[in-house]
Formats: C-alpha cells, sequence, structure tokens
C-alpha cells in the first residue's frame, strides 16, 4: 500500500521521548520552552506559545485578542471544520467568503463583499500547504483596521514574497501526526506582540501567570515536554521533510503533465507551496479514487463537504452560495507526497492515474 501520509519517526524522536520520561519532568516544562523558542526562530516572530492541537491554538489566537459574542470573522468554508468552530468557541460569528479557484485560499475579492460593522479578523488558511494572499489580506486588514489570525496548520515553513506564513498576522499551526512535522498531537501560536503572547499563555494554563493565582478565565491546553522534545527533533528535520516533499510534487507534476481529465495543483510565482497535500481535481473524483485504491494507492479527499454544507452548521443555520468552494469539495483529490516515497512509488502513481486518464 502506497499511503497518503505518515509520521516520520526514527529513534532520534525515541530517544528524546526517552530522556523526558527518565528526567521526570513530563508535563510542560523547559523541553517546551525550547521548542517554543525554536519555532519562533524558523518562522521569523518574536514569540511562539505551544498548546496541545492546532485547534486550540486557533481558539487561543482568538481569545487573545478579544474576539468574543457579537463579532465576526471572515474565513474560508474550505477547510477543516476546526477553521471555523475556533471561531464559534469564542461565541463570534464565522462568516465565508469563496475561494480562488487555483489555490484554494479565500479570495480577497470575496473579503471584501463580507465585511460589516461587526468584522473584528480575517481568518485566512494556507491550504494544502500554499500561502494564501497575504499581501491583499494585510492591505484589506490595514484599511479596515482588522486582525489577522492566520490558519497556517497545513504550512509549516510555507512562504509569501519570501517571508513565512504565521508572521504576517497571529498564527496557528498543528503538530497532527500526518503534518509536515509533529508532536504526535500539538499546536502552537506564532506572535510578534509581547502582550498577546502573555495572554495566550495565561489562556493556556487555566488563566494564571502564577501557580494558584488565576486573573481570568482560561483552559488547560498546554503541551507536554514529551510532545515538545519530539517537536524539537522534527524542527531539525523540517526542511529535509519539505524539501522532500517538492522534489516530489515537481515529479507528480512532471509525470502528470500530459493528462487531459485532471487539473494540477499551482505554485504561485510569489510563493513557496510545502505541499502539506498535493491535490488534484477531476469531474470524475470518485471514479479516479476508485481506481487507485484498486492498485493500493492511498487518496485523502480534502474536504468532500464545505463547512457551511456540515450538518452542525446548517443546523445553526449557516447558509449561501459559494459555487468555488463547492465545485472544489465535488472534485479535489490528494494524493500521496509525502516525503517517505521511493522514486518507484511515485512511478506507480503516475502510471495508475495516466491509466485511468485514458480510459
Amino acid at each position: 500500500m502506497i499511503s497518503i501520509a505518515k509520521p516520520y519517526l526514527d529513534e532520534a524522536e525515541i530517544e528524546a521521548v526517552a530522556a523526558v520520561l527518565r528526567s521526570g519532568v513530563i508535563a510542560e516544562g523547559p523541553r517546551v520552552a525550547q521548542f517554543e523558542q525554536a519555532f519562533a526562530e524558523y518562522i521569523g516572530v518574536g514569540h511562539a506559545v505551544a498548546v496541545n492541537s492546532g485547534t486550540a491554538a486557533l481558539h487561543v489566537a482568538l481569545m487573545a485578542h478579544g474576539i468574543g459574542k457579537g463579532d465576526e470573522v471572515i474565513t474560508s468554508p474550505f477547510s477543516f471544520v476546526a477553521t471555523a468552530n475556533s471561531i464559534v468557541y469564542t461565541g463570534a460569528k464565522p462568516v465565508f467568503a469563496d475561494i480562488e479557484p487555483d489555490t484554494y485560499n479565500i479570495s480577497p475579492d470575496q473579503i471584501h463583499e463580507m465585511i460589516t460593522s461587526r468584522t473584528k479578523a480575517i481568518m485566512p488558511v494556507h491550504l494544502y500547504g500554499h500561502a494564501a494572499d497575504m499581501g491583499a489580506i494585510m492591505e484589506i486588514a490595514e484599511d479596515h483596521n482588522l486582525l489577522v489570525i492566520e490558519d497556517a496548520c497545513q504550512a509549516h515553513g510555507a512562504t509569501y514574497k519570501g517571508k513565512k506564513v504565521g508572521s504576517f498576522g497571529t498564527g496557528a499551526f498543528s503538530f497532527y501526526p500526518t503534518k509536515n512535522m509533529t508532536t504526535s498531537e500539538g499546536g502552537i501560536l506564532t506572535t510578534d506582540d509581547p502582550n498577546i503572547a502573555a495572554r495566550s499563555r495565561m489562556l493556556r494554563a487555566h488563566g494564571s501567570k502564577q501557580r494558584y493565582l488565576h486573573e481570568m478565565i482560561g483552559y488547560n491546553f498546554r503541551m507536554t515536554d514529551i510532545s515538545a522534545a519530539i517537536g524539537i527533533v522534527q524542527m531539525g528535520r523540517l526542511a529535509e521533510f519539505t524539501e522532500k516533499r517538492r522534489q516530489n510534487a515537481k515529479k507528480l507534476s512532471t509525470g502528470l503533465n500530459s493528462t487531459k481529465n485532471i487539473i494540477l495543483p499551482v505554485e504561485k510565482e510569489h510563493c513557496s507551496h510545502v505541499y502539506h497535500q498535493y491535490t488534484i481535481r477531476t469531474p470524475r473524483r470518485d471514479s479516479l479514487r476508485d481506481a487507485l485504491q484498486a492498485k493500493d494507492i492511498g487518496t485523502g479527499t480534502y474536504y468532500p463537504l464545505c463547512i457551511h454544507q456540515q450538518p452542525l452548521y446548517k443546523e445553526m443555520g449557516f447558509a449561501g452560495s459559494f459555487p468555488n468552494s463547492e465545485k472544489a469539495s465535488r472534485e479535489v483529490l490528494s494524493i500521496p507526497v509525502h516525503p517517505g516515497l521511493s522514486d518507484a512509488d511515485i512511478s506507480t502513481v503516475i502510471a495508475a492515474i495516466k491509466e485511468w486518464d485514458l480510459r
């Protein structure tokens, strides 16, 4: 089976975890602080606050900026449900804006149309590892005095005009096992604002900056030193993982360039795509998925329903028409691009798709 994704862990991660276990400090401790510093330096910001999931990172980022009841946050309907859920958690309302059909990221033109007197923030999603149009988005935010919370959960190391995502506004990353790097479970918030960092640290730890002294309602969103130890090792391998993903993506694009019935992913000239997913699209998506499955090639559909189409969001009264998002949800299919693929694996994937394409 050629898997769609998997974590890459070896003896270095095992030994790092063993060292933590031997130390006896297995909750939040010095490894978390070390990991935060390393990740902040990597993204190019002053502060990083580690938490226990990417969802928690989004949630904390919003709360740290004071987003709450009565506020609106503009985001994409074409993402994992956690993007919108994190807004709902605060009591605010997610307002959806349609995507660009080529990058699958939120359209700045559509953002303009959704701004109201209640809009407090924009939450772009750097989907599949390609940066959203941050130049245009930051300009909109500045013109309307809006916050920017970046959902960079799939985009570790992706850049826009040479600047890493997660450094434009307040960033949120996930370290779920299938992400470009992992801590098993975990997330991190990135910011240049020391006040947002300080507030985020309190929010993740029961509203406390001093033990048993609680100044606000907070949560137990802390990362453990066990997770951070894995993350420190993975940070040292992230450049290698990213380069391998980009190489694999280039091989796939070259091999599939002549196919007639699929659209390949794009990489805008001013962006560096980190290919969390290599996502193709075709109106015959289910046929292609079945053909690849028959040859033991794993695939993923990210995402078969837009957020506003989810039963939960329908029940909450969300509606609207987002044609680019809805069309993408019917056509996208992600194929293997992860660092563990061999050249033979890639050739097998290409051959299977070409065979299907000729039917």
